[in-house]
């Protein structure tokens, strides 16, 4: 079985992550020493607390995913 590139895999989610409530972003990054696909969000909230298709996948394909809080995004003017 051939590795799927990690690139791929985030573009190939990259909507449906983006549609999800609270997301402001799909990146790649790591974690343990591991490549994942990362989704920032303004806050993270409990799974508790979202509706079971509002909460974002543990792993997308072989990739898991990790989210971050980042808040709220602004663009700034030089």
């Amino acid at each position: 079985m051939i590795a799927i590139n990690i690139e791929t895999i985030r573009q190939k989610y990259e909507d449906q992550i983006m549609g999800l409530p609270n997301v402001t972003g799909v990146g790649i990054g790591e974690k343990a020493g591991k490549k994942v696909i990362k989704v920032f969000v303004t806050q993270k909230f409990p799974e508790s607390e979202l509706q079971p298709q509002d909460i974002v996948p543990k792993s997308l394909e072989e990739y898991e995913t990790d989210v971050e809080e980042i808040g709220t995004v602004t663009a700034q003017t030089l």
